[in-house]
């Protein structure tokens, strides 16, 4: 066993998760990330874990799951250490047509993910994001603070609410973005932090596209060009700006207990994605530049 021979570890203070992160390193001077849950996240854990282990055979560039065991502090998983640097600070450095070549990457390793399909179990798709919707509306009704013209994402959902009709499902990653990549030592783009899978419609997955875009529109355009084979269709647009309207709205509420810090970048963060949208009167976001130099 891994877990036993580590003699020192590290911990990292990064994510929203609550479980415990380290960098861990064993006798034989391996590293590993060794993460850390509470006993009763322990069967929510596992089921991530196993998961992953389905992603990695989908062939994407990924952190691999290797261990997994109960310890004294609840239940613990150790994972491929990814020796590199964050995305988020790495990519936006970079030239744009660099950029757009990580974005590239993603795209393609996102497309892999997605061809795990959704269990025979899962419910349908259209009732179960609807109630979501509707949980989300209601949330930001009873939010003491409002958007500057928030009303435009509460139109532009109950004009679009109909596209969520007969959508196909896939197993998702959860929180697909930039923040949750890296750049290894070889150059290579790796996706981390799977412990909010989930499964529903594929083009929900680029709901948290925001935070790819704010960093990098190139990286963002990369992304979504190579996952629809450099052709995104209209339809893809029009949902994707109904995915993030909804988002809008129940982040807002959410950043309150967290303080004015996270109030602040939700509220900046709407005010950037209604500029995007114009008002939400477009379907095609602003930062969406195509089919840039690989």
């Amino acid at each position: 066993m891994i877990y036993g021979s580590i003699v020192r570890r590290e911990y990292i203070d990064k994510g929203w998760s609550g479980d415990k992160k380290y960098r861990a390193e064993t006798k034989d001077g391996r590293k590993y990330l060794l993460r850390i849950a509470r006993p009763d996240r322990e069967n929510r854990f596992r089921e991530s874990f196993f998961r992953m282990q389905a992603f990695c055979k989908t062939g994407a560039s990924m952190c691999l799951p290797i261990e997994l065991g109960r310890c004294s502090e609840g239940v613990y998983a150790i994972m491929s250490w990814i020796e590199g640097y964050d995305a988020e600070e790495y990519i936006p450095a970079l030239p744009e047509a660099r950029q757009y070549f990580y974005g590239v990457k993603a795209g393609e390793i996102l497309k892999k993910l997605h061809s795990l399909p959704a269990p025979a179990s899962a419910p349908d798709w259209e009732t179960r994001f609807n109630q979501k919707i509707d949980r989300k509306l209601n949330m930001y009704a009873s939010c003491p603070l409002k958007y500057e013209n928030g009303q435009a994402f509460i139109e532009f959902i109950k004009e679009n609410r109909h596209l969520l009709k007969n959508r196909p499902q896939c197993m998702q990653h959860g929180d697909y973005h930039i923040g949750n990549m890296m750049v290894d030592t070889d150059g290579n783009l790796v996706v981390i932090d799977f412990d909010r899978d989930d499964c529903g419609d594929p083009w929900e997955e680029f709901n948290r596209i925001v935070w790819c875009a704010q960093k990098s529109p190139a990286f963002a355009s990369g992304m979504t060009d190579a996952y629809f084979d450099f052709s995104v269709p209209m339809d893809f647009w029009r949902l994707l700006a109904l995915y993030i309207s909804s988002n809008s709205l129940s982040s807002l509420p959410w950043a309150i207990p967290f303080g004015e810090r996270e109030i602040s970048v939700m509220q900046n963060q709407a005010k950037e994605i209604l500029s995007w949208y114009d008002g939400m009167k477009c379907a095609v976001p602003s930062w969406y530049q195509p089919h840039r130099e690989k």
